[in-house]
């Protein structure tokens, strides 16, 4: 599965996985606790794949970022989202070296991390982009 089904949910912990339309919004599974809520239009809602971080030169795409922190790990978990502020900084440095400190702040970087993880825990670790590999395979039909 691709990040383009995967959605943040203002107010609402962790990640969702987009299900299905239905007539008042559309059904979400949490991929915390595989529980399924129903999403009206009134909640402020982010598909993953449009979200990026600040650097000091440009924004880079979250699955960018998410490349990073797996190649760090060699495709492993990432640190705990739960570590101090400066080591969750420091990590986050090490991942993203010219990242915007003064516009990236550190619930940022551990809503990053804790996503990550969340993610990995659910076997979502294709952070390629999904537009990318479907325009090779059609031009390799050709």
């Amino acid at each position: 599965m691709s990040l383009e089904k995967i959605l943040s949910i203002s107010g609402k912990p962790g990640l969702y996985k987009l299900k299905t339309q239905t007539r008042s919004g559309f059904l979400a599974e949490s991929l915390i606790d595989g529980k399924k809520i129903n999403v009206s239009g009134r909640h402020n809602v982010s598909l993953l794949s449009e979200i990026a971080i600040y650097t000091l030169t440009e924004e880079v795409p979250i699955r960018e970022v998410f490349a990073k922190i797996s190649e760090k790990e060699n495709g492993g978990e990432a640190i705990s989202h739960k570590e101090p502020k400066i080591k969750l900084e420091e990590y986050f440095f090490e991942v993203l070296p010219d990242y915007d400190e003064d516009r990236v702040y550190p619930g940022d970087i551990k809503k990053v991390i804790q996503w990550y993880n969340l993610l990995h825990k659910n076997g979502i670790t294709d952070f390629s982009e999904a537009d990318a590999s479907k325009e090779e395979a059609i031009s390799e039909e050709e």
